[in-house]
């Protein structure tokens, strides 16, 4: 196991980073859902 992480560290670091920005991507965009969510019932007067 331990030579495995040597060997492949840059893939591994690329990995991580990888999940990070898909993580965050992820957040905006659903974010963004719930933004035009409340913008649209804002518009109809409705009650949040």
């Amino acid at each position: 196991m331990e030579e495995f992480l040597s060997t492949n560290q840059m893939y591994i670091v690329l990995g991580i980073v990888l999940l990070i920005w898909s993580g965050l991507a992820w957040y905006l965009v659903r974010l963004d859902k719930k933004l035009q969510d409340l913008e649209k019932r804002i518009k109809k007067g409705e009650p949040s």
